[in-house]
C-alpha cells in the first residue's frame, strides 16, 4: 500500500514544520513542508494528501491577531478546496499558531458540519504574558476525535502568548455534549487542572487545550505533540533514567506520547476510513 501523504505548511513566520514532518515521518506516512504559496498558487495540489498539518509559530506575525492573516489567505484564495478536501474524509490538523487559524477559518469547531462560522477564540492568557513549559493533559475517552484514540493522559509542551480558549456559556456547553473536547489541562495526578495556573497555563474555558470537529477528522490543540516524538524531549527523561536505574529498572528508549497523536492519523487514513457518516 502507498503510503499516507501529508501536506505540512510552512512560511511567513510558521516554524515546527521541520519538526511536524519528521514525526508524520516516524509514524510511516510520507510528509512534504510546502510554502503557502505553493498551495494557493496551484504549483502543489491539495488533493494529492490525505492529511493536512497547520504548523506552529507566528504566521504574519500575528500582527493582526494570532493565525488570522493566515486564515484570511486560506478562505479567500482556497476555501473551497479545503472544503472539499474535508468532504472528502482527509484530516486536518492545527498545532498552536494553527489551532488559531484554525478556529479563525470556522472550521472548529465545526457544529452541524459548517465549516465556516467561527464562534471560539483563542485569546492572550491570563497571566499577561507568553507561557513556555510543559504540561499535563487528559484525554476524553468519549471523543470522536481520531487524534487522540486510545489515550488517556500525555505531556506535552508549550508555547504561547494566546492560548486561552473562550467562547460563550452555550458554545462551551454544545462543546461538552458533543464530546468535542479532545484534551484539557490536568494536574499531574490526572485530575482536571480546574483553572489553577500553571497547570492551567492561560485560563482557558473548562481548561480547554484541544477540540475536535463533530466527525473528529478536525483537531485543533495549543500544545506542541511534534515536539515531544523521542523519550529525550522530555525535559526529566535523565531524572527519570536515574530513578529507574536506583529500582534496577531500564529506561525505555520506546515512542513518546506526543508522536501517538500522528500515528494515530496515519493508521486511520491506511486503514482506509474515507467513507465516513456525516
Amino acid at each position: 500500500m502507498s503510503k499516507v501523504n501529508v501536506l505540512v505548511l510552512a512560511g511567513y513566520g510558521l516554524n515546527c514544520d521541520h519538526e511536524t514532518a519528521y514525526a508524520f515521518e516516524l509514524a510511516g506516512a510520507k510528509a512534504v513542508r510546502v510554502h503557502i504559496n505553493s498551495l494557493i498558487n496551484g504549483d502543489v495540489k491539495l488533493e494529492d494528501f490525505q492529511i493536512m498539518v497547520f504548523v506552529g509559530g507566528f504566521s504574519w506575525g500575528d500582527d493582526h491577531g494570532a493565525g488570522v492573516i493566515q486564515a484570511v489567505r486560506f478562505k479567500t484564495n482556497i476555501g473551497k478546496k479545503l472544503k472539499e478536501f474535508i468532504d472528502s474524509g482527509n484530516l486536518v490538523l492545527g498545532i498552536c499558531n494553527g489551532f488559531q487559524a484554525l478556529v479563525n477559518l470556522g472550521l472548529l469547531p465545526g457544529f452541524n458540519h459548517n465549516y465556516s462560522k467561527r464562534s471560539v477564540a483563542l485569546t492572550f492568557n491570563d497571566c499577561g504574558n507568553f507561557r513556555d513549559d510543559w504540561v499535563n493533559l487528559k484525554a476524553n475517552s468519549a471523543s470522536p476525535c481520531i487524534f487522540t484514540k486510545n489515550m488517556d493522559y500525555l505531556e506535552l509542551s508549550i508555547r504561547h502568548g494566546e492560548g486561552k480558549f473562550y467562547s460563550d456559556e452555550s458554545t462551551i456547553k454544545r462543546l461538552v455534549n458533543s464530546n468535542q473536547i479532545a484534551i484539557q489541562y490536568s494536574m499531574p495526578d490526572g485530575e482536571l487542572a480546574n483553572s489553577s495556573f500553571p497547570h492551567n497555563p492561560n485560563g482557558s474555558v473548562l481548561d480547554i487545550a484541544g477540540i475536535c470537529d463533530p466527525t473528529g477528522r478536525i483537531f485543533g490543540l495549543m500544545p506542541h505533540p511534534e515536539a515531544y516524538n523521542h523519550p529525550t524531549n522530555h525535559p526529566d527523561w535523565t531524572r527519570q533514567k536515574e530513578k529507574l536505574k536506583r529500582q534496577d529498572k531500564v529506561f525505555e528508549m520506546g515512542h513518546a506520547t506526543g508522536l501517538q497523536i500522528f500515528q494515530n492519523a496515519v493508521d486511520f487514513m491506511e486503514r482506509g476510513h474515507n467513507n465516513f457518516h456525516k
